[in-house]
């Protein structure tokens, strides 16, 4: 579908573990290894200037930013370099060297998303042990942000609304969506020029390496969510002796058939089981939504805002592909559950004010939008081969909105530029490991995630021996880590501060379902879930 180097006086011996070839990949002698290795020889030498951060980041002052580089073509690795924007705050212990345990580097996933932000978690009571132990670390990929931007189309364009969702398309909006998705990928190649092959999953595990060296360790504890968690994987396939740590949180099903075709193909189909895990929820609290006591109830009420908005798109912008777009949301995360439902309710009441405000497109996020957008789009279309004929894509999609028609037409129009990819798509890295090789790992899944369904997990965890699934059972969230369940947060501080973990596999109950509140229960003051940001 979205730190301070240690290296210096230390010599030539920190240097040389820090750079050492990856132990256990399938080719080490290969020209990019070898470029990964050089890239990482200079980073070592050469460590982030950490400093104050440019006011595009919109960070506080206890975060601090500096840039890496990295090569576009590892092949060259004295080449063309691109400067991936880093973020920082220090551990926060008490000053005894034994409690600093290094640096923690996050991705959030995407692909497209930056985790600049992450450094600020480190003032949230939930993070306190953690950050006293750790520098916590965030960056932008390539591509991402200031990391080298990439972009395949005007912004302005990108963002236009209001437009179409149609459930069921006729054969005239496929070819013009057709026509869409050859344009986009056109886009891509002309604004990226010859550097577009270069976006890829294995190159931004190359990365993560550079960064481990530019920052000092010798072996790195990392935690990545969603999409972060597939070129995690791809880093312990391919530099197994450099991990110390790592956590998997929601985690990408890696079996090469999968990728990325197949994949998208299942979270279409698992969408449609949240979508009607939200559904029953509303019905359930049919007296202060009246939406309908029954899923299918909610349901209708829903296709009738659907077919209003399509004659008279709300405040102007806000058509059914925008409405898809908002409640596709409440398919990741149940903290949207509340305010999104209040949406709908009020709209059928007359009132689209809650509803323009939640699904409307934002004019001053249209930049990273786009961008986000297209470094998804390169990854994923160069990760590996796509059906090159619009008839597969049409047979496949066709047959699944059949049974899960929610998601599964818009989640094909966003993938569709990769049947018409004009860079070269790759065999995608088979991830794995030898027993032994790689230290214990932490896997993290809700059952009922619908971006990465769990069977992904359980793929993970075949493909890494030694590690440990941490499940939260009967839950939907996407992302657990850090989030409302003690249990699952509990594991993560364990492994993260002292290395513990059950012996393969532990169960957590599920987090509390969101509070329902309505408009009328905010403005007297009656207590309901925190909304988080819009």
């Amino acid at each position: 579908m979205r730190a301070v180097a240690l290296y210096g006086t230390l010599g030539s011996l920190v240097l040389s573990a820090l750079v050492a070839a990856p132990a256990g990949s399938a080719d080490p002698l290969t020209a990019e290894a070898r470029g990964v290795t050089a890239a990482a020889q200079r980073a070592a030498a050469r460590p982030i200037a950490f400093g104050r951060c440019p006011e595009a980041e919109a960070l506080p002052p206890s975060v601090q930013c500096g840039t890496v580089q990295v090569p576009l073509d590892y092949r060259h690795p004295t080449g063309r370099q691109i400067s991936l924007t880093v973020s920082r705050t220090k551990a926060k212990g008490k000053g005894k060297p034994a409690e600093r345990q290094g640096a923690l580097v996050f991705n959030p996933g995407g692909p497209g998303a930056s985790s600049m932000y992450f450094p600020m978690v480190a003032g949230l009571s939930d993070w306190k042990r953690i950050a006293g132990a750790y520098d916590l670390v965030g960056y932008a990929p390539r591509g991402v942000a200031r990391s080298a931007p990439l972009s395949c189309q005007d912004p302005a364009d990108f963002a236009k609304a209001p437009t179409e969702s149609p459930t069921y398309p006729s054969e005239s909006y496929k070819l013009e969506r057709i026509a869409q998705a050859r344009a986009y990928a056109e886009g891509c190649a002309r604004n990226a020029g010859d550097a577009l092959r270069f976006y890829t999953s294995i190159n931004n595990a190359r990365d993560l390496d550079v960064l481990r060296a530019a920052l000092g360790e010798q072996k790195l504890t990392f935690m990545g969510a969603s999409y972060g968690t597939y070129f995690g994987a791809v880093y312990a396939t391919l530099f197994p002796s450099h991990i110390r740590r790592m956590v998997f949180d929601s985690a990408v099903d890696p079996d090469p058939k999968q990728i990325w075709y197949r994949n998208n193909l299942d979270q279409s189909r698992a969408f449609e089981n949240r979508w009607a895990d939200f559904r029953a929820w509303v019905a359930r609290h049919d007296a202060v939504y009246h939406l309908g006591s029954t899923a299918e109830e909610v349901l209708g009420s829903y296709e009738r805002v659907r077919a209003r908005l399509t004659r008279e798109p709300a405040g102007g912008t806000v058509g059914p592909a925008q409405l898809q777009a908002a409640f596709l949301k409440a398919g990741y995360y149940d903290d949207y559950w509340s305010s999104r439902a209040t949406a709908l309710s009020e709209y059928l009441k007359g009132n689209e004010r809650p509803l323009v405000q939640q699904a409307s497109p934002r004019p001053e996020s249209a930049v990273d939008d786009e961008n986000g957008n297209a470094v998804y789009t390169a990854v994923e279309c160069n990760d590996a081969p796509w059906p090159r004929d619009f008839a597969t894509w049409d047979r496949d999609n066709t047959g699944l909105a059949v049974t899960a028609p929610f998601e599964t037409w818009d989640n094909a129009w966003m993938n569709l530029p990769c049947a018409y990819w004009p860079a070269p798509q790759q065999k995608p890295v088979d991830v794995g490991a030898k027993p032994g090789a790689l230290p214990t790992t932490l896997i993290l899944a809700a059952e009922r995630d619908a971006a990465t369904p769990y069977p992904g997990a359980l793929e993970l965890q075949r493909r890494l021996p030694g590690s440990v699934l941490i499940t939260e059972k009967d839950a939907g969230t996407h992302g657990i880590a850090g989030g409302s369940n003690a249990c699952v947060n509990g594991y993560v501080e364990d492994y993260l501060l002292n290395g513990r973990t059950p012996v393969r596999r532990a169960v957590c109950a599920p987090h509390r379902e969101p509070n329902p509140v309505s408009l009328d229960e905010r403005a007297a003051g009656r207590p309901g879930r925190v909304l988080p940001a819009l």
